[in-house]
């Protein structure tokens, strides 16, 4: 049997608005386009290793991304109008190791792009 290696890319929803829903990852998380190609009407934007497509015609998914000052980004974000379905709030607390450092608590908040994603923004805390 072939051996798997890391999530190489994952299709998201543009939604109705490709320019809309790329905007929004630009400006409020921060992360630019890398490649589009019109036509077709698609996009992708580097995560790490993970390529994200964004295009027409694929159901709104969840993504789950790392980053670090989660509450500082969420004050920030949310004085600037950015609607959170969730705020950060602890999910698990890793006291066996499970996910990463035994003893690291982790945090997530929530909120949706134009194109009906979910996005996780996910922190690692120590304690």
């Amino acid at each position: 049997m072939p051996a798997i290696g890391a999530v190489r890319q994952v299709a998201l929803s543009a939604g109705r608005d490709l320019d809309a829903t790329l905007a929004f990852w630009s400006a409020v998380l921060g992360m630019g386009v890398h490649s589009r190609f019109d036509p077709p009407g698609i996009a992708f934007i580097i995560a790490g290793d993970t390529r994200l497509l964004f295009t027409d015609g694929v159901q709104p998914g969840t993504v789950y991304l790392d980053m670090s000052d989660l509450d500082g980004f969420h004050a920030a974000a949310a004085a600037g109008g950015v609607p959170f379905t969730t705020a950060p709030a602890l999910v698990h607390h890793d006291t066996e190791g499970l996910f990463g450092p035994a003893g690291e608590s982790e945090w997530m908040a929530f909120l949706k792009d134009p194109g009906g994603n979910t996005i996780g923004l996910v922190e690692r805390k120590s304690g």
